[in-house]
């Protein structure tokens, strides 16, 4: 049975990859779809790993080969995901995270109308303005872009199909394998048809 694209998105410093992480190993042909990015790597970060780190020039040449299932620039630098790597995981059965902004996501939605999204979002702003400083790697000025930016993205929150608010991490976890196990049965449904023959009656 192919896999299902699983929409995941959040302003920064949300935890939406702390929730993936967790869940990820207790669940099974589950993988993240690791981005193509043009921003430097963070410290601790590594190349295939983390993202795919490339040149503003390299990125240019995908998007022209047409090699991109969704990009779009975020904070000054081009983020895209592969459309070849994504597919390879699809065609194996596995169900395949997307960690992409609104911009992507609504790419996406044109591109695969049966994908699912979900919208992480933090308890409160100042919750959020404090998950960002606790980072420590964005200055001041880096911060408050984020938090304008992510503002502007709860705007399209009523265009996902599911929302987890991240303020217990134990909980969000939870409930976006719920999400999953979900999704999951629809497909199986909609690939076998009804998966018993009920008789009539009592017996």
């Amino acid at each position: 049975m192919k896999g299902n694209l699983i929409i995941l998105s959040a302003p920064s410093g949300t935890g939406k990859t702390t929730i993936v992480k967790k869940i990820m190993p207790h669940m099974e042909r589950l993988t993240f779809s690791v981005s193509h990015t043009t921003r430097p790597p963070r410290q601790g970060e590594e190349n295939g790993i983390d993202y795919h780190f490339t040149s503003k020039e390299q990125f240019q040449e995908l998007i022209n080969a047409g090699g991109f299932l969704e990009w779009a620039e975020v904070h000054g630098n081009f983020y895209g995901t592969s459309q070849e790597a994504v597919d390879q995981w699809l065609d194996q059965g596995y169900d395949v995270f997307l960690d992409i902004d609104v911009q992507g996501a609504r790419q996406v939605n044109e591109a695969a109308p049966d994908a699912i999204s979900i919208f992480i979002t933090p308890p409160s702003w100042p919750e959020q303005e404090r998950r960002l400083r606790d980072r420590g790697t964005d200055s001041d000025e880096t911060i408050a872009l984020r938090l304008n930016n992510a503002k502007k993205e709860m705007r399209d929150i009523d265009d996902y199909d599911f929302v987890i608010v991240n303020d217990e991490l134990e909980q969000a976890a939870e409930m976006m394998k719920s999400v999953i196990l979900a999704m999951r049965a629809m497909s199986r449904r909609d690939t076998t048809g009804t998966p018993l023959n009920i008789p009539d009656g009592d017996n």
